[in-house]
């Protein structure tokens, strides 16, 4: 792509048509949007854009690109909807591109569908729409058919972002790796810091699930890669989130100073670029730290500000983890209806988006954290909806956090002493279906193997055994096929 100041003086140029003008603007502003800054981005599209919630102008200009011009200002209207927190952003990003790749499916130009379905792909992702993002960038990985490696390089990070985002670790690593040679190819070290970002993320979690220093010792080799890649592309914006990130890193290990000292960094970048989306996230890690530290008051004050700041927004995953935060934050400092109220938000939210992990892990964290002020109804409820929101989870610690609360679940009931709550509930019925959920769900992780299934319940097989005769034989199909015996040959 050629330079920025190439780009601007080829603009001054008075003989340009209408359209030469429109296809260098759009090459200006993608090229400005890759440091982002995504306002003179905006700028530089001159007065074929007025701003966010415009129709870019298009009269005049060819079919192919007037269709680029949609791509490009869908694209920005994305990155500044989210950044400003501008309600309805994100749906109007989708109306642009979703034109754009209509336009560019009339002119068969595959490779440019493609690039257009991987952008319509992250404003879902910034909705928390996972399963509508996860569509879009499975058919632009087919339109392309190995044309363009970088846009298949993006379509597979954004792909390995949302199975990270939904928990999905194992498959996200397995794309990270798939999509790791392209990068090598790649000439943009904005694309290339994002791939190394992305990575180091993932890592992150995974040494904070499986309690593996290799990982986390590899997250922070990436991490500096992204940095340097960052700072070559002079992308001040994703180096504050790199910050940011390495503060949650540091405060992963306890190393709360270090932890600060990253994330003031990052603070003095998003101020900066007057990133409101990105200081609120902040807020929620550094919130999350003070919590690690004992220093619950600051971390409510942190969250709640999180919360408010996104309550309006379009990035609805952000807010999910926000209010989960607060919500803990309230528990740890007595405040268990206020702390209620907030992780309940949290699980319709996430609910609301089709986030069935986010709010699975909201409704578990209900329990852990305000369960003894649920009625046993209340009780009952919030974990059979747990169990159901989480029942294809891949997240390592979500059966252990289940069985955990299980047990929770089953101490509390009949803890609270005011009889007109007790009204219609049977404790008999409610043993009887957590026990069926928990017997369900070993035999579907041990492939309906009764001795494993026996062994991850903590009991033995005999009583398994018998639990599935007498009283769930409506689990009996669950278990694997037996070998037909062997004739005993006589010699």
């Amino acid at each position: 792509m050629a330079s920025t100041d190439s780009l601007i003086r080829r603009l001054a140029d008075p003989g340009l048509s209408r359209d030469e003008e429109a296809r260098l603007r759009c090459r200006l502003a993608r090229g400005i949007g890759e440091t982002g800054d995504f306002e003179a981005a905006r700028e530089s599209m001159g007065g074929l854009w007025p701003g966010v919630g415009k129709r870019p102008t298009l009269e005049g200009l060819k079919d192919s690109t007037a269709a680029e011009v949609l791509l490009r200002v869908g694209v920005l209207t994305g990155f500044i909807g989210s950044a400003g927190q501008v309600e309805g952003a994100q749906a109007s990003a989708r109306n642009l591109i979703g034109e754009s790749v209509s336009a560019f499916e009339a002119l068969l130009e595959t490779d440019k569908v493609a690039e257009a379905l991987a952008e319509l792909a992250l404003c879902y992702w910034r909705e928390g729409l996972y399963d509508e993002a996860r569509a879009a960038l499975q058919e632009s990985l087919r339109r392309l058919a190995g044309n363009d490696c970088e846009v298949k390089a993006v379509a597979l990070l954004r792909s390995a972002l949302i199975e990270k985002c939904a928990k999905r670790y194992n498959e996200a690593l397995r794309l990270y790796v798939e999509a790791a040679p392209l990068f090598e190819e790649v000439g943009s070290d904005a694309v290339r810091g994002r791939f190394h970002n992305s990575f180091a993320n993932l890592l992150a979690l995974l040494a904070d699930s499986e309690g593996c220093a290799d990982y986390r010792d590899r997250a922070f080799v990436e991490y500096a890669a992204a940095s340097y890649y960052f700072e070559q592309a002079g992308h001040g914006r994703f180096q504050a989130c790199v910050e940011n990130n390495l503060g949650f890193l540091f405060g992963t290990i306890g190393k709360y100073d270090e932890a600060h000292e990253h994330l003031d960094r990052a603070q003095a970048l998003f101020n900066s670029l007057n990133d409101s989306v990105r200081l609120a996230q902040l807020d929620e890690t550094r919130a999350r730290l003070f919590l690690a530290e004992g220093r619950a008051a600051e971390a409510e004050r942190l969250a709640g500000a999180s919360a408010r700041a996104l309550e309006n927004g379009g990035e609805k995953p952000l807010l999910v983890e926000a209010l989960t935060t607060h919500g803990v934050a309230l528990a740890r400092l007595g405040s268990k209806e206020e702390a209620r109220r907030a992780l309940e938000r949290a699980l319709e939210v996430a609910e609301l988006t089709g986030d069935s992990e986010g709010a699975g892990q909201a409704a578990l964290t209900l329990i852990e954290e305000v369960g003894g002020r649920l009625t046993p109804r209340e009780l009952s409820a919030t974990f059979e909806r747990a169990m159901r929101l989480l029942a294809a989870s891949r997240h390592p610690g979500s059966k252990v956090r289940l069985l955990a609360c299980s047990r929770k679940v089953l101490s509390g009931l009949g803890a609270q002493p005011r009889a007109p709550r007790w009204e219609g509930f049977s404790l008999d019925d409610a043993v009887h279906r957590f026990e069926a959920r928990l017997v369900e769900n070993a035999m579907r992780d041990a492939g309906g193997v009764v001795t494993r299934a026996a062994r991850m319940l903590g009991v033995k097989r005999q009583s398994l055994s018998t639990m599935l005769h007498s009283r769930h034989s409506s689990l009996l199909p669950l278990r694997a096929a037996q070998p037909p015996a062997r004739d005993v040959k006589q010699n």
